[in-house]
């Protein structure tokens, strides 16, 4: 299945592999205009999901960041609000 433009999936990267993906893809989704995009994380041990949150708290591009829904993947996905 082809992943969706407004989500990145990051399973089985290291944080360091996935911290530069998830740059790029911010970049990308601004200049598509997007709004809101999910990062795919896992749930795992935890250590990517709270690395990529810290990472995206402090991004110039990144308004707000939460949790997904549960049809969105719950703790195991974060949900990105883009500034405009």
């Amino acid at each position: 299945m082809k992943p969706s433009p407004d989500e990145i999936d990051l399973h089985g990267m290291t944080v360091e592999d996935a911290l530069l993906l998830v740059d790029a893809f911010l970049n990308k989704s601004a200049r598509a205009r997007r709004h809101r995009v999910w990062v795919i994380h896992g749930k795992g041990t935890g250590i990517l999901r709270s690395e990529v949150r810290s990472y995206l708290k402090g991004h110039r591009l990144v308004m707000h960041c939460s949790p997904a829904e549960g049809s969105r993947g719950g703790d195991g996905c974060t949900q990105v609000d883009l500034n405009d």
